[in-house]
């Protein structure tokens, strides 16, 4: 396993969280209504002093710092879900979907907008399907995994990809079957990840699992580099294999389905951004796994102002901007001679 890093760890650090205060209040003035830069720094002031709101107070504070957030948040975790499953499945392409969590969620999330079962949750019932989705798919891959001998990393790429079609079915299905004319539509904008429904009671629960997750993590940054480098190599270096990849599987299960029921399914951040990460600091967890939250986080930021203003005053779903953005960028980091995962 190379572990040299490329470019020193604690200034990229120090630069990347100067760039999250900077572009969350700079993306403040971006939107349907424009706002000036000057006038967005003063309302932040004003709010953080405890003067009189004025009059964008109400479009800064409550509709585009939450969005600005969540952004930052579940961009952060998903790019440390990412790194989490390439390391546990041990395989590059991996991303935080690849369990079939995604179309879990998906199934329960077009449910809710179908079938109206979750109604009495109100501006929650989408949420709370995708969630309830995302459990249930997971739950399908454990037990499916461990019922043929365990969640090696075969079993589990095998029965995700599986279920996951099959899932993807149920709700193409859900869709078809569907007497609201706006369903699809609904359903495609949900599947393609948006944050424009955040708010700020929406953004304390994938912030905390992120931070709790994200911190686990690095807690255990000398199994997973041993991990990466095989399950023998880990073995013999003491690590538990079986308690680390259940550990890991639980973790990261709880973790994309939490993001993807506050912000639907935006490709690509779990792939690149890990990819990224290893590039600049290299392949040692300790370091990956701040950089990549870190990076993930400003990446879906900026993705969601452009995807505000490309279209104005419309919407486009992230998972458009980071699919345009993220394959060619992901292309051209398996041109770069030098990078390696894990050891491979």
């Amino acid at each position: 396993m190379r572990t040299t890093r490329r470019v020193p760890f604690v200034p990229l650090v120090v630069a990347l969280v100067l760039a999250w205060v900077l572009s969350a209040v700079v993306s403040l003035a971006f939107g349907s209504e424009r706002i000036p830069v000057g006038e967005v720094v003063a309302a932040v002031a004003d709010r953080l002093q405890g003067v009189e709101p004025g009059k964008w107070d109400v479009i800064i504070w409550e509709l585009r710092m939450p969005r600005a957030l969540m952004s930052l948040v579940v961009g952060a975790g998903l790019a440390v879900a990412g790194a989490g499953m390439q390391t546990l499945v041990r395989n590059p392409l991996a991303d935080p979907f690849l369990l079939g969590i995604s179309s879990g969620a998906s199934v329960g999330a077009t449910a809710a907008i179908t079938t109206g079962a979750l109604a009495g949750f109100g501006i929650y019932a989408v949420s709370t399907g995708a969630l309830l989705g995302a459990i249930g798919s997971a739950l399908l891959v454990w037990l499916v995994a461990t019922a043929q001998g365990g969640l090696t990393p075969i079993r589990l790429v095998l029965s995700g990809v599986v279920l996951s079609s099959g899932l993807s079915a149920i709700a193409s299905f859900l869709v078809f079957m569907s007497d609201d004319p706006r369903a699809a539509n609904s359903v495609m904008f949900w599947m393609l990840g948006s944050v424009g429904g955040a708010t700020w009671e929406k953004l304390w629960l994938p912030a905390a699992i992120t931070l709790v997750l994200g911190v686990g993590m690095l807690a255990l940054h000398r199994w997973m580099d041993a991990l990466a480098a095989g399950p023998e190599t880990a073995a013999s270096l003491g690590v538990n294999v079986a308690a680390l990849r259940t550990t890991l599987f639980v973790g990261l299960a709880v973790l994309v389905g939490v993001l993807v029921a506050v912000s639907g399914g935006i490709g690509f951040v779990g792939l690149i951004v890990p990819h990224a990460a290893r590039l600049l600091v290299g392949a040692r967890h300790r370091v990956v796994i701040p950089v990549a939250a870190l990076g993930g986080g400003l990446f879906l930021l900026w993705v969601d102002v452009v995807a505000r203003l490309v279209a104005r005053p419309q919407e486009i779903p992230l998972g458009v901007v980071t699919g345009v953005v993220g394959a060619p960028l992901f292309l051209l980091l398996l041109g770069r001679g030098r990078y390696r995962f894990g050891g491979q």
